[in-house]
């Protein structure tokens, strides 16, 4: 067994490396996702007695070291954002979340069915894990610092910000309809769930949100009390304080607390939209997010090393392949049909539907309430294979693409003669 020195020294040596390695990754066509999950297979591949990183074993941690994790780089998402929100500005954004989205699930289920065998909740139960894109490993296609101009953020980085911030909550209905087709059968739990966890925690995720956001924002930026206003004192902390208040509260109330989480941040962003403190904010909430990104990618890496792919056969391998190179793809190209991006824009939104900790929560989540007639070890395999073939693929192509897009965006903005 490993000492909890050497496991504190490796944890600080991840930290260290999250500070450094984007300063030498920039323009590179490497990704920090992708060294750390290198690194991870490497680190447990050596004879240092590491634990093993079960998922099964130790589903309980898991679950709720992703959940922050994901609640995290949703605040950061919401504050970084620059657009206020509405019909035609997040046009992209509705139309992904609307059409692409459910387009995504239906394929990850059928393909599940046809090519694995599976019985339908299990179906299901991928559809929904694999569905939202990931908040935490895109920020290589994300939108960067949030600065005063409204109108700053490209429509690919905007598109897949707002997307990823917004459909990891839209995600849990399909999860609950899973867990409902696992453990109930038939058809009786239909209207419940309609009722309770579409409409009700949908529209309480939004409400608590929106209420907390607002609160929050006058107490931030707006309050007559001078020692009240937290915008003058710099805490970056007060993030996470948002974070948590918002995602408790809401949960509390039977919400979807991810959805409040996001629209709380969005909300306090628009509360002061040029305020330097919304830097700050966002500045914290990305680091403590770098943090807990290298350690669960150096425990996936280990996951991998330690064999946690032995249950992975072909067909869960091509649906995998399927899910990154063609049913995310063609469900949002479909999605965006005379939308607002152009179609080189069209095309990289639809590609970087990238996958990551978010599934790996979901999957974690609804084991715990259900068994699916598949064993948990082919599941934690075919959504983990689907994972790492984002974080490599995704992590080789995207600074490559999103430069050469860059380019072709400032030449076309060049007057001509």
């Amino acid at each position: 067994m490993p000492t909890p020195d050497l496991i504190l020294a490796l944890a600080g040596a991840a930290a260290l490396l999250a500070a450094v390695l984007p300063g030498l990754l920039v323009r590179r066509a490497l990704s920090l996702p992708l060294v750390y999950l290198v690194g991870g297979v490497v680190l447990f591949l050596l004879p240092l007695g590491l634990p093993d990183p079960d998922p099964i074993a130790h589903r309980v941690a898991l679950e709720h070291i992703t959940e922050i994790c994901v609640l995290v780089s949703l605040m950061g998402a919401g504050l970084a954002l620059n657009r206020r929100a509405g019909l035609r500005s997040w046009a992209t954004t509705w139309r992904l979340l609307g059409w692409a989205m459910p387009l995504t699930v239906a394929g990850v289920t059928a393909a599940a069915v046809l090519v694995l065998g599976w019985p339908i909740a299990a179906a299901l139960l991928l559809g929904a894990v694999l569905a939202p894109t990931d908040p935490v490993l895109a920020s290589d296609v994300n939108v960067g610092e949030p600065v005063d101009a409204e109108n700053a953020d490209d429509e690919v980085r905007f598109a897949l910000t707002s997307e990823a911030g917004l459909n990891d909550g839209l995600a849990f209905p399909i999860v609950y309809a899973a867990i409902a087709v696992a453990t109930a059968g038939g058809a009786g739990w239909l209207g419940e769930w309609a009722l309770v966890d579409v409409l009700y925690r949908i529209l309480a995720g939004l409400v608590c949100g929106l209420l907390i956001g607002r609160l929050l924002g006058r107490l931030v930026f707006h309050t007559g009390a001078d020692e009240l206003r937290l915008a003058e004192r710099r805490d970056g902390f007060v993030a996470l304080a948002a974070t948590f208040l918002a995602y408790g509260l809401t949960e509390l109330a039977n919400g979807y607390g991810f959805i409040a989480v996001f629209v709380t941040a969005c909300t306090i962003r628009r509360a002061e939209h040029g305020h330097g403190y919304n830097n700050v904010l966002h500045g914290f909430v990305e680091q403590i997010e770098r943090l807990f990104t290298a350690w669960l990618l150096l425990l996936l890496g280990g996951f991998v090393a330690a064999g946690g792919l032995a249950s992975l056969t072909w067909r869960g391998a091509a649906v995998g392949v399927l899910l990154v190179l063609v049913i995310r793809p063609l469900a949002a190209w479909l999605s965006q049909i005379r939308g607002p991006a152009g179609p080189k824009e069209r095309l990289v939104i639809s590609f970087f539907g990238i996958r990551g900790i978010g599934s790996l929560f979901y999957l974690a989540y609804a084991l715990g309430h259900a068994e699916f007639g598949v064993p948990p070890d082919e599941l934690w395999a075919v959504a983990a294979f689907a994972v790492l073939a984002s974080v490599v693929l995704h992590g080789i192509s995207a600074t490559p693409a999103m430069t050469r897009l860059d380019a072709l965006r400032d030449r076309s903005r060049l007057p001509a003669g």
